[in-house]
């Protein structure tokens, strides 16, 4: 039986094209990091898009969480960055994670 977090992401066209739009908004939200000559938040997101684009769905969880965390009640990213650069990653990485949630849910552990 093959282990379900070994399966490649073209099998699983609906995380994947999520992790890929994920990747997109990532970025935009490095872009806007690197022009705003926010250091901390270059830092934070510069390895996230490849990791969106590239990880196995296995790693995807991780990244995205990665991502999430920067939208901490104390320390945000939405202080630093506007909302037309940091809410379409949020909403992004939020239906990321409610997709693999549904697809663990449904595979079983």
């Amino acid at each position: 039986m093959l282990d379900r977090r070994a399966r490649a992401r073209h099998e699983l066209p609906e995380i994947d094209a999520a992790a890929l739009e994920a990747a997109r908004a990532a970025d935009r939200i490095l872009a806007a990091a690197i022009e705003r000559g926010s250091d901390r938040w270059s830092r934070y997101f510069t390895p996230l898009p490849d990791r969106l684009r590239d990880d196995p769905v296995a790693g995807l969880r991780a990244a995205a969480r990665t991502a999430r965390a920067a939208y901490g009640p104390k320390d945000s990213v939405r202080d630093v960055l506007p909302g037309d650069v940091t809410e379409p990653l949020l909403i992004a990485i939020d239906r990321l994670l409610r997709l693999i949630n549904r697809w663990e849910a449904r595979s079983g552990d």
